[in-house]
């Protein structure tokens, strides 16, 4: 497995993988799959900022993708980090995802970030809250019945991993 930064070249593959999770996945509260344009804004809005946007590479086929971005907008926040991540779907449990996190958190944290929170969809969501605890995440918070998808309430799992010093001290 190759992990590397994104290109345009990905976007086909990374499209569709997404589309996956939104048809049939709570783990995205997107109920209607961004087409290939949306996406590549996307992509392009993540790493015009110089935060990561990785894929998963095996065999010369994109099996899965994971980036970063600043928590929320507001300046206060430019040090913490939300990692979204998703894995094609023939594939997961295979280990994809915990390599694709791991690098973002090096990625991240070599990028001055201090925090970074999972916001997971769905509490029963127990592939992606477990790889995140296997890296050192701890859950800091649920909202219940959060969003209403495929016709049921769907809860939010946060949680959280220092990165670097943590708060520690401030960042000159």
């Amino acid at each position: 497995m190759v992990i590397r930064d994104a290109q345009p070249a990905d976007l086909p593959a990374i499209t569709a993988i997404y589309a996956h999770h939104v048809q049939h996945g709570t783990g995205t509260f997107e109920e209607v799959a961004p087409d290939e344009a949306e996406m590549a804004s996307r992509l392009a809005k993540v790493q015009d900022h110089g935060w990561a946007w990785l894929v998963a590479e095996q065999d010369g086929e994109v099996t899965g993708y994971a980036y970063y971005a600043q928590f929320r907008d507001r300046s206060a926040y430019r040090f913490s980090a939300e990692d979204s991540i998703y894995i094609r779907d023939d594939i997961r449990g295979q280990g994809v995802g915990k390599a694709l996190v791991a690098v973002l958190l090096d990625r991240a944290e070599a990028a001055g970030f201090r925090q970074m929170f999972a916001v997971v969809g769905d509490s029963d969501n127990v592939g992606s809250i477990g790889l995140h605890i296997s890296l050192g995440f701890r859950q800091c918070g649920i909202l219940k019945a959060a969003g209403l998808k495929f016709g049921r309430w769907v809860d939010v799992v946060y949680l959280q991993r220092s990165l670097g010093g943590g708060d520690k001290d401030v960042p000159g």
